[in-house]
């Protein structure tokens, strides 16, 4: 089955001759099958080659125009899936359409810190970037309707919406792939790229990380329960940010001192993930961390919409210490917008403090039943 994605209809505009069209995003988001359905309906000449294979790898990293040339002249579109694995990609991609004009360049990739910094600075100008999730409720229900999103909902909050996940109709299937992805595919990038031995202390973060969505995130503490430096806690935690597995979120402030701004909060890109982290894939009847499980998947789904809208916006959470907060701020154009992310409806809650602090700031609580506009 085929899930439509956003940027189906945009390749043809974003690909040109003398560029590069750079995919980013987590490991079986759907990627490369992005991809291949647009080749299957290029009329062209295409090349199509993977990062990991040694001689394509060893043309990139020569840096020798003339084996550049030799090898890609005469084709469309080159297309190169994992390009974070050569060495300065970036330079040799740059050598390529500079010296093979003609030719237009896809470059995907799992590693966002790798990829970006080996391809940004040589290619500026040169260069688009898409950010690739795993499925997202506005593509969903502009493929199926509103109906089956709110049908499916919890199968959403526990099971995530990686392509092959939702693809499968038995829930044994979709609880071994996810384990499957948690075991063998999610730290790869992380453990080969940056020499990472220590495959079990990242594991145990991202733990520790699962049953804190929504509270703030102590460094020390975080430190002193995984036996590590506190420098190298945020060192992971960057790792992790970067190969698409959390997002960190920090706090917001302009005019208090009674604000909180120097912990941070941490999102999962993916529910599915966090509850394979925490072995939980228990229906939410019978689960004690619902909250958790809302605020985690809209904050994702609102991160998607926004990225594929291309709606930039910053994202805070606001909290004072003496106990008044706002789960999600956005700061978008001058504009600040508080949200209570709730799965109850009939939670009410106004914190009068951030209405009274930020004059032209509005607050809206999404919850389980008005959410679709907030996502879609």
């Amino acid at each position: 089955m085929w899930f439509n994605r956003y940027y189906e209809k945009q390749f043809h505009n974003l690909l040109k001759p003398g560029n590069v069209l750079v995919i980013y995003g987590p490991r079986r988001a759907g990627k490369t099958s992005l991809i291949q359905k647009f080749l299957n309906a290029f009329v062209g000449r295409y090349f199509q080659g993977t990062g990991e294979d040694m001689l394509l790898a060893d043309v990139f990293a020569s840096q020798s125009v003339q084996r550049l040339v030799s090898h890609f002249s005469g084709y469309d579109l080159v297309v190169i899936d994992e390009a974070q694995y050569i060495p300065d990609i970036g330079l040799g991609l740059k050598m390529l359409v500079d010296h093979v004009p003609s030719v237009s360049v896809i470059a995907s990739g799992s590693s966002a810190f790798d990829l970006s910094d080996k391809i940004g600075e040589p290619l500026t100008g040169r260069q688009k970037i898409l950010l690739l999730f795993p499925i997202s409720v506005l593509e969903w229900q502009e493929q199926f309707g509103t109906m089956d999103v709110m049908q499916k909902l919890e199968d959403f909050l526990v099971f995530g919406m990686f392509p092959e996940v939702l693809q499968m109709p038995n829930i044994q299937d979709k609880i071994e792939y996810l384990n499957t992805l948690r075991d063998s595919y999610l730290l790869k990038d992380v453990l080969i790229l940056e020499n990472i031995r220590n495959a079990a202390k990242l594991t145990r973060l991202l733990q520790l990380l699962a049953y804190q969505i929504g509270k703030h995130v102590s460094l020390s503490e975080l430190a002193g329960q995984l036996g590590l430096s506190k420098q190298t806690v945020e060192r992971y935690l960057d790792l992790l940010e970067k190969v698409f597995i959390i997002k960190r979120v920090g706090g917001f402030s302009r005019n208090l001192r009674k604000e909180i701004t120097k912990s941070n909060r941490y999102y999962f890109l993916d529910n599915g993930i966090r509850n394979a982290l925490i072995n939980n894939f228990n229906s939410l009847s019978s689960r004690d961390d619902v909250g958790m499980l809302w605020e985690n998947f809209i904050f994702a789904e609102r991160l998607k919409r926004n990225t594929y809208l291309r709606r930039f916006a910053n994202y805070y959470f606001w909290r004072t210490y003496n106990g008044q907060e706002v789960d999600l701020v956005e700061e978008e154009g001058g504009r600040l917008n508080g949200y209570e992310l709730t799965w109850n409806p009939k939670r009410k809650r106004l914190p009068k403090l951030w209405l009274d602090t930020y004059k032209n700031a509005t607050f809206e609580i999404i919850h389980s039943q008005n959410f679709l506009d907030f996502v879609t």
